[in-house]
């Protein structure tokens, strides 16, 4: 397993096609997994929500990935000002392609199959670039198929297939890595076996954790702390298996172990097999869901150590499967230091891949970032002109200097509908100071800037 100073995204192009020099088509079709466990069993699941109009807009973090020959598919155009600004702190933005209508509920990737003008422009690239989204599904393979570009990186069917927390649990016990004691369950008659043991682990005054195989950011995620809660789920799953007579299921059991700090690291499997280590990171989470991370780790040798030994394992085991491409993998520390090295698999950008290119371009060495997102109540559509008067000194002016970076814009406004009232908004940062504590008074200061003006907007 190698470590390299290389720019990221040089890197990936030779992971992925063998040569730094293929531009690449960069698709932020978030939560793929809900088209990976579209047709899966697992627990019982609600309908599309507003948040999925926030997800979809989580598309505009591919901006700060991609290098100045690339191309980025976005739902909407960006803020001018925002793009302004980013210009402006030396960051060399790749050539934006918009879709013709965007539908809130759907992907990037499903708005751009409904684009005949880019689907035209993308067809005009044939041969010249490929197509690298966030995670590959069935709706990238038909955008592929309708434009000529090529996926760069592996099939949906391999995709799917290696992402799925079954995947992850039973290749970390192929492989001996540490992880919590827990149960796969393909059919509702694994499902009672799992059951009795969580019922062990319970009236021992344990927590058990049911998931989902493709839940992700906290959907199908369900902690049971009692008998009877876990009772409940159980019959609620027979019957629907009775109803329809299909008694499969993609679910995990698992005790919920006490942790104190989350971790994500990220390494990229390449063509030839190789494997390269980028970064571990601290994951700021809450109740499941990704919130931010903390950079650097502050890991000790021998946690590091068995961190990456992790990956080199790992990656092996994703390229033997067919696997290439970025993976990250969470993970996280007990109460005594330990290391719990593989909750599970993300073979698939993650959030905090597209953070790389900033830290690459604007964080000096030795000092500390922070990517967080800050929640807004908004009334009508906010202008980054008035997040960058909110912010004053506190907004990021260039590299070397400390600050933050406004990340992702668009998620201000991706709720706001008119004549609906209040709308929640999201606003992604990534905080750069020399020390930890300075890193901290910062964010503390910018949450209270970005309230007040959220008050302003809304009076």
């Amino acid at each position: 397993m190698t470590t390299t100073r290389e720019p990221f995204v040089r890197r990936l192009r030779t992971a992925l096609l063998g040569t730094a020099r293929t531009p690449l088509v960069f698709l932020g079709n978030f939560e793929v997994e809900q088209r990976w466990g579209g047709d899966e069993l697992g627990l019982p699941r609600i309908a599309l929500t507003a948040g999925d109009a926030m997800v979809n807009r989580m598309d505009e973090f591919a901006l700060l990935l991609a290098g100045p020959d690339d191309y980025v598919v976005l739902k909407d155009r960006p803020d001018p000002e925002h793009l302004a600004y980013l210009e402006a702190l030396g960051l060399a933005l790749p050539h934006l392609l918009i879709t013709d209508r965007q539908d809130p509920h759907h992907t990037v990737t499903q708005d751009a199959l409904d684009s005949p003008a880019l689907l035209a422009r993308l067809s005009a690239l044939a041969g010249v670039a490929a197509l690298v989204p966030h995670g590959v599904s069935v709706d990238e393979e038909a955008l592929a198929a309708r434009t000529g570009v090529a996926l760069a990186g592996s099939p949906a069917a391999v995709c799917k297939a290696v992402n799925g927390k079954i995947y992850s649990r039973r290749i970390a016990t192929e492989l001996g890595l540490r992880q919590s004691v827990g149960w796969t369950c393909e059919t509702v008659e694994e499902l009672d076996e799992a059951v009795e043991h969580a019922r062990e682990l319970l009236a021992a005054g344990r927590t058990v954790v049911l998931k989902d195989s493709y839940g992700v950011s906290g959907k199908g995620l369900l902690v049971i702390q009692d008998e009877a809660r876990l009772g409940q789920i159980h019959r609620k799953l027979h019957r629907r298996a009775d109803r329809s007579g299909d008694h499969r299921l993609a679910l995990l059991v698992e005790e919920w172990v006490d942790k104190t700090i989350d971790l994500n690291y990220q390494f990229t499997v390449f063509r030839d097999g190789g494997v390269h280590f980028d970064f571990v990171k601290e994951a700021v989470t809450a109740g499941g869901v990704h919130k931010g991370h903390r950079m650097p780790a502050g890991l000790t040798s021998r946690q590091l150590a068995i961190v990456r030994q992790s990956a080199a394992v790992l990656g092996a085991r994703l390229a033997q499967d067919g696997y290439l491409g970025v993976v990250g993998v969470d993970a996280m520390l007990d109460p005594e230091g330990g290391v719990y090295p593989v909750v599970e698999i993300n073979a698939r950008s993650n959030m905090s891949t597209y953070q790389i290119g900033l830290q690459e371009h604007l964080v000096p060495a030795g000092w500390s970032a922070l990517a967080r997102q800050y929640p807004l109540r908004v009334v009508q559509p906010m202008r980054f002109g008035e997040v960058r008067d909110a912010l004053g000194p506190l907004l990021l002016s260039g590299a070397g200097e400390a600050g933050m970076v406004v990340q992702n814009f668009s998620t201000v406004n991706a709720l706001v509908r008119a004549g609906t009232g209040p709308a929640e908004g999201r606003l992604y940062g990534f905080l750069i100071a020399p020390t930890a504590g300075e890193l901290m008074a910062m964010d503390s200061e910018i949450a209270d800037r970005l309230a007040a003006v959220t008050e302003g907007v809304r009076r």
